[in-house]
């Protein structure tokens, strides 16, 4: 079968990295998990990880991701047989395995209405792995939609995933592989490597694991400049009756972008909180003190740019629970990009609408509009204030801290729900 000899082709060609001590606590990259809802995304981290990513209520009652999960996966590598898996000892000869990387996995929702969740997820990952269902006709609506996001952000490294496989003939597993090659054939990613597995069968595992280990490495990392450190998920950990005396400030989770954080480091939060004054409502920035620095559970004095960490601090809790200060930035005091309330974008539309089962030429952007746009880990919806011939400027409902030159990706109202229509590139005030 094709879908098998892409995985044998991968053989002897996966890099080694060194461990180190840092690289077995703090994971060295992210991996985004995306694809059409139902279609095995958290069953698959559950397998590599041991962990169900969707813990909140609501997820486990509805059966779908509804905030951004995650979980750290240690890679190892068995010399004896040649095999790759999730466990230091070989499960398959019972030998000592080698030690390779750690890694966060980010599983996004697949749901139609969740994109914005997704879109801001996507930002903060260096690779991804895409999941089509062997039983389903591909590509379903999301499964378009997420790789237009991954194109969109700019996302190199894809590793495609067949999941289901056991459901199927390998008639059927043949003609699914034929529709996801015909799917990426003339995108970025029509080189891509399909992966076939049963996720809840635990089967191919090893081969996945070897196809991310050799098509997504661990990038170069900006370690000298100011620290910035995207807030993804911001929460309270204390349990309903913690005597005050014991209860702890809230947690942020969420990635380091560049620079270096420290233990007892004070920092800077952007934007901030909102407050009144002069009966004209602004937004100040958050100033505390990174108390500790989790990863994985253990305690670190100081984090690099990598995979996914908490930050606990000494803010009131009311201030961050159920991810109040999602889509924050934090930093160095008075080292931290600009708070845009008005964003002027250069916009750059796709000629059809992606999401949607019909084909639609979008339109072009109208004054007054409301369009939700998704930049690093923040999702805000701007009101489209003026269209000039290269230049739109939109008022945010909820206001955003990026750099100039920042990408972000718009979406548009389409049937009742935001569809993507392109991406825009901030510009200066």
């Amino acid at each position: 079968m094709p879908i098998m000899g892409e995985a044998q082709s991968l053989k002897e060609s996966a890099p080694f990295p060194q461990p180190s001590f840092q690289a077995a606590i703090q994971p060295a990259v992210n991996i985004g998990i995306v694809g059409h809802v139902d279609h095995g995304k958290t069953t698959l981290l559950e397998r590599l990880s041991g962990k169900w990513a969707d813990t909140h209520s609501e997820e486990i009652k509805r059966g779908i991701t509804i905030r951004l999960g995650y979980a750290d996966v240690s890679f190892y590598f068995c010399d004896a047989c040649k095999s790759y898996g999730v466990k230091s000892k070989c499960l398959s000869c019972n030998k000592e395995a080698s030690f390779l990387r750690k890694v966060s996995f980010v599983d996004a929702p697949g749901h139609e209405s969740l994109m914005a969740t997704m879109l801001a997820g996507a930002t903060i990952i260096d690779g991804a792995v895409l999941l089509v269902a062997a039983n389903e006709e591909c590509p379903q609506p999301q499964t378009r939609e997420h790789l237009m996001a991954l194109e969109i952000i700019g996302v190199k490294n894809l590793v495609i995933v067949q999941n289901k496989v056991d459901l199927v003939s390998e008639e059927k597993a043949l003609k699914n592989y034929e529709q996801i090659k015909k799917f990426i054939s003339g995108t970025p990613f029509q080189d891509s490597v399909i992966i076939p597995i049963s996720a809840q069968h635990n089967a191919g595992i090893s081969s996945l694991i070897q196809a991310f280990e050799a098509i997504i490495p661990t990038p170069q990392r900006d370690v000298s400049s100011s620290t910035q450190f995207l807030v993804a998920r911001s929460f309270d950990v204390n349990k309903p009756g913690t005597p005050i005396t014991a209860l702890v400030g809230g947690v942020l989770g969420g990635v380091i972008k560049r620079g270096v954080l420290r233990e007892g480091q004070d920092v800077e939060i952007r934007p901030g909180y909102e407050v009144e004054e002069r009966n004209k409502k602004i937004w100040k920035p958050l100033f505390t003190k990174a108390t500790s620095i989790k990863s994985g559970g253990s305690a670190i004095p100081e984090a690099y740019p990598g995979g996914s960490l908490g930050i606990m601090t000494n803010l009131d809790p009311s201030i961050v629970y159920a991810d109040k200060l999602a889509g924050s930035i934090v930093g160095v005091p008075g080292a931290l990009p600009p708070v845009w309330d008005i964003l002027t974008l250069n916009i750059h539309l796709l000629k059809r609408a992606v999401g949607l089962k019909e084909e639609l030429v979008v339109e072009n952007i109208k004054k007054a509009e409301a369009l939700m746009l998704n930049v690093n880990s923040a999702a805000t919806v701007g009101i489209v204030l003026e269209v000039k011939k290269d230049l739109t400027a939109m008022k945010l409902k909820l206001p955003v801290c990026a750099e100039v030159g920042s990408r972000v990706t718009v979406s548009r109202m389409i049937s009742n729900r935001f569809r993507l229509i392109g991406y825009g590139i901030i510009k200066e005030k």
